[in-house]
């Protein structure tokens, strides 16, 4: 089959949350002038075998957005998103402001102002539970808190070192009925850090979570008692956030960086 026989999509990837590559969370982003079957999205996530792969409908507006794991589609995706929308302001619109519609997260936006970008995310309802053993044997610390969100589950440890140094166990996390688990606690020179484990959809760790600080910025402000704070996600290749809490919004803002830019050649159907 030849390069004529195939469909060529627009591809990029993108260090989210950070001011140079090699580091951030780095994302896929496929830009689609119509619809494409699912299976098909599917099998591009996990061939690029990314964290996430967004998928956006530029046919559409406001654009469609739809995230993919290597294994799964998720509702709601921070750092694809944001990449996604550094792609818009550089290939596509001329705007200070991207607005994307998802089927399953309603309508986001994304702004820009010089060089940073700032997701627009409804904020996190979080609940307090009781602390069970196997989470505390799972990461192989003590635990002082522990919050559901709508789809995590949140341990706030003692300090950042202990943030920093946990090894989870990955298999006994994969059987919690949770899309992921954060562990964060108090910085040292940011509000708070954290570290997210997501190995039920095929992520052991997430360099860099947006989503995850929807639910974070909720229980910080309330700690510490102020509607705007910085963090840091203490993975290998870290990422840099600053967080506000806006009414029923998140305002979630960080660097991104192109790193590859291409297309990608699938059958026509």
């Amino acid at each position: 089959m030849g390069l004529k026989d195939k469909t060529h999509l627009p591809f990029y990837q993108v260090d989210a949350f950070t001011s140079k590559v090699f580091s951030g969370n780095p994302a896929g982003v496929c830009l689609l002038e119509g619809p494409l079957q699912d299976q098909l999205m599917q099998q591009i996530a996990a061939e690029n075998n990314l964290a996430e792969t967004a998928f956006i409908r530029t046919d559409l507006k406001p654009f469609q957005i739809r995230w993919f794991t290597p294994t799964v589609e998720v509702d709601l995706c921070g750092h694809a998103t944001l990449a996604a929308a550094y792609v818009l302001f550089n290939e596509k619109n001329s705007e200070d402001v991207v607005r994307f519609q998802s089927l399953r997260s309603g309508e986001l936006v994304v702004s820009k102002k010089k060089e940073l970008l700032t997701l627009d995310f409804p904020i996190d309802q979080i609940i307090p539970i009781g602390i069970k053993n196997e989470w505390v044997e799972a990461i192989g610390s003590p635990i002082l808190e522990a919050y559901t969100g709508r789809t995590d589950l949140i341990l706030r440890v003692d300090n950042e070192d202990i943030v920093k140094e946990i090894q989870p166990d990955f298999e006994s996390i994969k059987r919690w009925p949770y899309i992921g688990v954060i562990v964060t606690a108090k910085g040292s020179d940011v509000d708070f850090v954290s570290r997210f484990f997501g190995p039920a959809v095929g992520i052991d760790e997430d360099p860099v979570t947006g989503s995850a600080h929807t639910s974070l910025v909720v229980y910080w402000s309330k700690k510490l008692k102020k509607t705007k704070l910085s963090a840091r996600q203490e993975s290998k290749r870290q990422g840099n956030l600053l967080c506000e809490i806006n009414g029923d919004r998140a305002l979630i803002t960080g660097n991104a960086q192109l790193y590859l830019k291409g297309e990608i050649y699938v059958p026509n159907h």
